[in-house]
């Protein structure tokens, strides 16, 4: 197979769905046929509540959702071949995280802009809310302290027997300055956009040259050479005030510039794909390599770890954490929907197909030293091999590690953000918002400063004792919070009437993956407890396994009783 008539092909299939079934969900759900405005007008608060315009709330989600998610997600699935990674990103993307991440943000802004969870509250149990919410937010703590340790090591310096080790510090040192200015410029942006209306236009061009700028000074001028400890710290307390600060100042115009670098990484990638495209060598990286696969750390089942570990590339629960968390908030009309949720997702996808391309041609030329030298050198190495163009290997190797790296930072502090949201929903009986509570412990509880400083510390701390030891669950987690979104919104829009039945095979399918990859942890873990070797690690994924087994099976319970019942209220 040749990776451009893979690429186009895929491409082809993507915006045929995008533009067929995206539609026909438009016409199912109703969106666009309600006149109110959306609840970043109606509850504006100049913090969380605030309007955006289509272009700039697509740059905060797309940033979000991707992250590192649709690149690793499909390098970890590529031993089983790129045939299955290929169907379940195309299969996946348009009728499962298409319909989900849309499904999610379409449900939030008829509910207040509040979360998954107060759906499930509104259309399902207050205990169901709970038992979600919890669920969430212990994710979400996983979430922060992942990428709060890799963008700490990220940044971190190297030492070698307490001494600065100069030379091998200077790309962390690089990425760190590049970081640090990127936000700079984001404040600026965010100043300028909505505080003195600097025309859209003019206020891009200008943030996408400062961009290229601050990547040209990070990269010659970088004096700050940290250790990963400290660095966490620095993170803890950055993404502490992010958390809190208006969306206006700095996660939208952030996300929005941050969005113009993976458009470039996705044009970089499909210039090297159209002007090298290599054939993919079936020896290096077959088509389908077997439903179980040894990949020297024992035999991986295709069913379920294929449909866990691809997830941002296909569907992924953080996603509705996303569309229903910060964009609902942000979203100024309600048929800005279906490009920023639904195509989002399915832009995704094409990075995921990207990916596959670079794995085949990383392979060919010795970038196998983990996903971000596959991805960057796979895609470098394609457009080094388009004539003219060799010496710019390095350079754009660099530039899309420093753009891989960026994304870790973006889905961070959005996942605080998120935490934050599901910390203080807890707290709240269904139909209310924060605002409507005025005094007693819950108005501390409900606090953002409150629920911020509590998130971060567990998040930070869980990062600096460990959370690799529990990392193992996070593919089933994602994926249960993934089916447990279908379910909340199918239970809506049963509630009021409309179609939902392009949400039940979706939903039955990812519970039962997830159901069965946590019994295969469990297994595997258990079979270390009595191997007699095991830490605290192996006995922690256990007792949560079962717990999330034991979730799932309340709510889906729940749920199917919700179903089954016509209700046909409206909401």
């Amino acid at each position: 197979m040749n990776t451009l008539v893979l690429l186009l092909i895929c491409v082809a299939i993507l915006v045929v769905g995008y533009l067929f079934y995206g539609r026909w969900l438009c016409q199912q759900w109703g969106v666009g046929e309600s006149k109110e405005k959306t609840p970043a007008h109606t509850m504006s608060d100049g913090v969380d509540y605030v309007p955006a315009k289509a272009p700039v709330l697509m740059g905060h989600h797309f940033s979000s959702i991707a992250g590192a998610g649709p690149i690793t997600g499909p390098i970890g699935a590529a031993m089983f071949g790129w045939l299955p990674v290929t169907l379940w990103v195309l299969v996946g993307g348009i009728f499962f995280g298409g319909v989900h991440d849309f499904g999610a943000l379409f449900a939030s802004i008829r509910h207040k802009g509040q979360s998954i969870g107060e759906i499930i509250s509104t259309n399902m149990s207050r205990r169901a809310k709970r038992l979600f919410i919890i669920f969430a937010y212990l994710t979400l703590i996983l979430v922060v302290a992942a990428f709060a340790s890799i963008v700490a090591s990220t940044f971190g310096a190297t030492y070698d027997d307490g001494v600065l080790n100069e030379a091998a510090s200077a790309s962390n040192a690089s990425v760190a300055m590049v970081s640090l200015l990127f936000i700079l410029i984001a404040i600026v942006f965010g100043f300028c956009v909505y505080r003195r209306n600097t025309p859209m236009l003019i206020s891009t061009v200008l943030g996408v040259l400062a961009i290229v700028f601050c990547m040209a000074i990070g990269m010659n001028f970088h004096p700050l050479y940290l250790s990963s400890k400290t660095w966490m710290i620095i993170v803890g307390i950055y993404i502490a005030i992010a958390s809190v600060t208006p969306v206006w100042i700095l996660l939208q115009p952030r996300d929005y510039l941050s969005s113009f670098l993976l458009y470039a990484m996705l044009i970089v990638a499909f210039v090297g794909v159209v002007g090298a495209h290599p054939n993919i060598d079936p020896e290096l990286f077959p088509a389908f390599a077997g439903f179980a696969v040894d990949n020297g750390n024992g035999v991986q089942y295709l069913f379920p770890i294929l449909f866990t570990t691809v997830a941002c590339g296909a569907i992924s629960g953080f996603h509705s954490l996303v569309s229903s968390g910060t964009t609902s908030k942000q979203l100024d009309k309600e048929t800005d929907a279906k490009p920023i949720a639904y195509g989002g997702m399915l832009l995704e996808c094409v990075l995921a197909v990207l990916t596959l391309c670079a794995i085949a041609y990383a392979r060919q030329t010795g970038h196998t030293a983990g996903a971000t030298d596959i991805f960057a050198g796979g895609i470098s190495a394609m457009v080094a091999a388009i004539p003219g163009l060799a010496g710019l290997e390095n350079i754009l190797y660099t530039l899309l590690i420093l753009t891989y790296s960026a994304f870790c930072l973006t889905s961070l502090d959005t996942a605080t953000r998120l935490a934050r949201f599901m910390f203080q929903e807890f707290w709240l009986e269904p139909g209310q918002t924060v605002g409507d509570i005025k005094d007693g412990w819950k108005k501390v509880m409900v606090n953002p400063y409150f629920a911020t400083v509590i998130t971060v510390i567990l998040g930070i701390a869980l990062g600096m004792t460990g959370y690799s030891k529990i990392w193992g669950l996070f593919g089933a987690a994602n994926q249960l919070l993934a089916g447990l979104g279908l379910l909340a919104v199918a239970t809506w829009l049963g509630n009021i009437g409309k179609n939902n039945k392009m949400f039940l095979i979706p939903m039955a399918f990812m519970m039962v993956v997830t159901i069965c990859s946590l019994i295969l942890t469990v297994k595997n873990q258990i079979g270390l407890i009595t191997a007699g070797s095991a830490d605290w690690g192996p006995w922690a994924q256990t007792i949560l396994g079962i717990l999330l087994i034991i979730l799932a099976i309340i709510l889906v319970i729940e749920g199917i009783q919700t179903l089954t019942k016509k209700k046909g209220q409206t909401v």
